[in-house]
This record gives C-alpha cells, structure tokens and sequence, in this order.
C-alpha cells in the first residue's frame, strides 16, 4: 500500500482500506483482521489519521521481510496489493493458508481482489459499468 520503494500512499489500496475500516467491527468476533504495510509507524499513522480509519490495526512491515516473503514486495520495495489468510494450528502457532494478489494476467492486473471492494459492485450495476475508472485518494469534492 505504502512505504519503502512507494513514497505515495497507492489509491486503490487506499480505498480498498477504507471498506474495511467500515466493516472491521463485524469482522472482530470472528477474525484476527490486520492490515499490514511496508510503512514506518509515523507515517502509516499519519495515512490512517488523514484517511479517518479508527477501526483497523495497522501492521508496520517496514523492518521486516514480510511483505517480501508473501511477494508482495520486490527486491527494490516496490509493493504490489495482496490478500493473505493465516490459520492457527492445534499448538496455537501461526500458518500460512493463502495469499493472492490482483493480478489476474499480464494485461488484467486490477481485477483479482474486487470482491473484497463493493465499490466494483455498485459500478458494475450502472449502464456504464466500471469503464476504466480508477480510484483516487482525493476526488476534489
């Protein structure tokens, strides 16, 4: 979403969090829900102040490899959107179950994840459908 080699917070993403923030609460009696980004502290916290997340725990990766031991991060910090799910095993110690990503070919590289978003939904119910719409982190309005 943010941090390391991306100095600017990714707008989908962005708006992908901001869903979640909304719905967080339900989410709680039945799932450990994090958001984990390749951010410091400060300025993850910064993002989430400005965007008005209360809801969420953010996660830093910034010292850690994590992201790039779920590729998604690269050598140089780039980062790429992933989802991932951890389950507990019988001793109680984490395991991972699975990560995915957006990308769904080389030239459809946005369309992996949109359950997880109902903006695509509502979009997608219009005459017009989605289009080449892209999300932003500031619409001027």
């Amino acid at each position: 979403m943010y941090g390391k080699g991306q100095t600017s917070p990714c707008p989908m993403c962005t708006m992908w969090i901001d869903g979640f923030d909304g719905v967080a609460h339900h989410l709680a009696p039945n799932v450990d829900f994090a958001i984990a980004a390749a951010a410091d502290v400060p300025t993850l916290r910064a993002h989430a102040r400005a965007r008005g997340w209360s809801g969420l725990r953010l996660l830093s990766c910034a010292d850690n490899s994590f992201k790039y031991d779920l590729n998604s991060e690269d050598g140089a910090g780039a980062q790429d959107s992933a989802i991932s799910v951890f389950t507990l095993d019988s001793s109680g110690s984490p395991r991972h179950f699975y990560t995915t990503h957006p990308a769904m070919a080389d030239d459809v590289n946005q369309r992996g994840i949109d359950l997880l978003t109902p903006a695509w939904h509502i979009l997608d119910l219009t005459p017009q459908g989605r289009g080449d719409w892209y999300a932003q982190l500031d619409y001027g309005t």
